[in-house]
Order: structure tokens, then sequence, then C-alpha cells
């Protein structure tokens, strides 16, 4: 991967408020940049890992980065994409989240060049006449102008007060660490632009915005847990790799551009008579990045043999069930020589697969496939 031509390309949507004035500040001076992130969720997904990749690359050029944790913000909740207010979450679940995420992007990110801080440390100490003088260099009308807050007042929904509030406690993020540029998805240009604005009243001075593409799900929907249509870093090295091989033909080169650092001319060279092939390829790297060579060469052959193959183990024993039959009754079909209760705990903690993808909800109706419980039992299920 080429820094010097990539910085400001590759894994960009968009530069606000003029790409070639930040190209300028880059040439004179060394820039301090963050992004933020919420800790609402204990799990993340490979899009996750987009503005990671682009703030390791500033931090691989010399600049300084902040990874900034919102333990302020996430008592408030960011409304956007959302078309509801999101659910409180308690203290214990915010530090656990927090350590989860470190240890989930530990494999792409070197903490060792990049700085850790929380917004909590200062959002939380604000007094009242601190949030006013903040308050009163935004418009309540421009706040109002988000598309999810139109469209809930559309409907007749309430759009509570503290929602409001989220722009403008992150853009203050901004003034309270003078940056120079704040990354995020694209899904954030509202709130990182109030932080412009807010570093500009404030602190007499520009702050760049550089939002991040929002990468397609196994579906070709946005990807976002609640989408279920999400390949999670934390999945084992075999589901991992299955899943990236069920990624749609098209969004091969998007996700090499995105998640991988291979260069962008051998992209451009796939072949793209050679889905098959490009996608091994590209399955392989970004496993490796998380499970290192040795577990992706065993997810490839895994693939390779009971997947692609659709073949199982032999002498399989088949397993014979009506279409629509729920999981977990299928499953107490088997004769795994478990009990129900181990069955169930099976699906809990993601020891049941078919045809090499996880299986967790014991209503879903059963599919037809290799199934996997545990690490060595297999049944071969045909619907009728």
């Amino acid at each position: 991967m080429n820094l010097n031509s990539d910085l400001l390309t590759r894994r960009v949507a968009k530069i606000l408020p003029h790409k070639e004035d930040l190209a300028t500040l880059l040439k004179n001076k060394k820039i301090r940049l963050y992004q933020g992130f919420d800790p609402t969720g204990g799990r993340l997904h490979l899009g996750h890992t987009i503005g990671l990749r682009k703030l390791m690359e500033f931090a691989n050029a010399g600049h300084e980065v902040i990874m900034l944790f919102g333990t302020g913000t996430v008592l408030v909740g960011d409304p956007s994409l959302r078309d509801t207010a999101r659910k409180t979450i308690t203290q214990e679940e915010i530090e656990e989240n927090i350590k989860g995420w470190q240890k989930q992007v530990e494999k792409i990110v070197d903490f060792d060049k990049v700085t850790i801080k929380q917004n909590g440390d200062w959002l939380t100490r604000m007094t009242l006449q601190e949030v006013i003088n903040v308050a009163s260099n935004i418009s309540a009308i421009q706040l109002f102008k988000r598309d999810n807050f139109t469209r809930r007042l559309g409907r007749g929904d309430t759009v509570w007060y503290h929602e409001t509030m989220y722009p403008m406690l992150q853009g203050y993020d901004s003034v309270v660490m003078d940056v120079d540029l704040e990354v995020g998805g694209t899904d954030q240009e509202f709130n990182m632009l109030i932080g412009r604005e807010l570093q500009k009243k404030m602190n007499n001075r520009e702050k760049f915005v550089l939002t991040t593409p929002m990468i397609p799900g196994t579906d070709g929907k946005t990807m976002s847990k609640t989408s279920g249509n999400c390949i999670f870093l934390d999945s084992s090295p075999e589901e991992m790799y299955n899943k990236l091989m069920e990624v749609s033909d098209d969004l091969i080169p998007t996700y090499f551009e995105l998640l991988t650092n291979i260069p962008m001319e051998e992209i451009k060279a796939l072949d793209p008579t050679k889905p098959i092939a490009n996608k091994m390829k590209l399955a392989e790297n970004i496993t490796s990045q998380f499970h290192g060579p040795l577990a992706t060469s065993s997810a490839q052959v895994n693939y390779i043999t009971y997947v692609q193959a659709k073949k199982a183990p032999e002498n399989t024993p088949e397993l014979k069930v009506q279409a629509n039959t729920p999981t977990l009754d299928a499953l107490k079909l088997a004769n795994l020589g478990v009990s129900n209760s181990d069955i169930k705990r099976a699906l809990e903690q993601g020891g049941v697969s078919i045809d090499g993808v996880k299986v967790t909800n014991p209503s879903a109706p059963i599919k037809a496939g290799i199934l996997k419980f545990g690490k060595k039992t297999y049944r071969k299920i045909t619907l009728t």
C-alpha cells in the first residue's frame, strides 16, 4: 500500500471542506486527528475496521492519532441512522465493551502508535455554564434538520431532548482535543460538521472532516448488527472464511479496497471471470489478519472439503426432517448423544453450524446442508 498516494483517496468517501486544502496542510505539518467510538455493544464487525485502518495509515505516516471512546456521549446515545431512541447503557457495560473492543482490534491497530482517550473525562465534568456556552454556538433549527429527526417528527414520533444534544457533545470533543481532522463513517457527517463549526467558533481555526464508506454486508445491504449480515471480528476462522466466501461477486473489489492493504493496482488487475479464485484470495487475506496463516489454512481446507464440495465426512449419518422444522426440534431428532440442555447451550455459544455458518436461533427453520455440532459431530440434513 502506498501511504502517500492512498492517504486521501483509499477508504475515503468525502473530505470536507476541500481535499486540496487538507493535502496542503499535510505537506506543511504533522496533524492531530481522531475518530470516536461509542462502546454500545460488545462485538465489532469488519465495517468497524475501515476507519481504524484509516487511522493507522495516518499513524504510520507520523501523525498524532487519537482513538476516542465515547464514555460520555454513550450516555446519550448517537441518533445517527436511527428512527428510535437508543436504550441506556450501564457503566459496567461500557467498561466491558471497551475491553472487548481493544482485544478485537489489536491485530490491526498498533496501540503504541495511537493515544486512547475517553470523552467522559471532560463531558461528565462540564458545568451548566460550560454547557450553555457550547450550546450558544449551535442553532436549534440546524439540529432538527437531521433526516432521522425529520422522519420521526413527520410520523408523529417523539424526538427526545437529550438526543438533540448528541451532535453538540460529539462536536465539543474536537474543541477539547483541538484537532485538525476528524475521521468517521458517512453516517457521522452531520455530527462531525457540528464539530467543525464549534472548532471554528471556539478555537478560531479549521477542522477537516474525512468520511469513510459504509461497507455492504453479505446480503448487499449496509453491514449492521440489526440486519444480521455482519462478519464479526471474533468469529471463528471457519465462520469468517465461509462468510467472506458468501459475499457477492460484484463486491469483491470493494472488500479488497476497504479491508486489505493489497495495492490498488493488483485489485484492478483481478480477473472478473474468476470470482471464486478472487474470493478465496480475499477470504485468505482477511481471515489471516485476525487468526493468522495456520488457522486460515485450516479454514480454507474446511471450506473446500465440506462447504464448496457440499460433502460431509465419510459415513456421516443423514437426518431427514420436514421443511420449516425449528432448528432446536431438528437437533433433538439428530441423535447427537447429548442432552437437550447441551443442545441449547451449543446453540447459544456458537457450537452449531450448517455449511460452515453458525446457527444460534433455536426457533429458525432448519436448513439443508452439512450440520456440524461441536468439533467432531456431523449430520447431513435433508429436507422433506
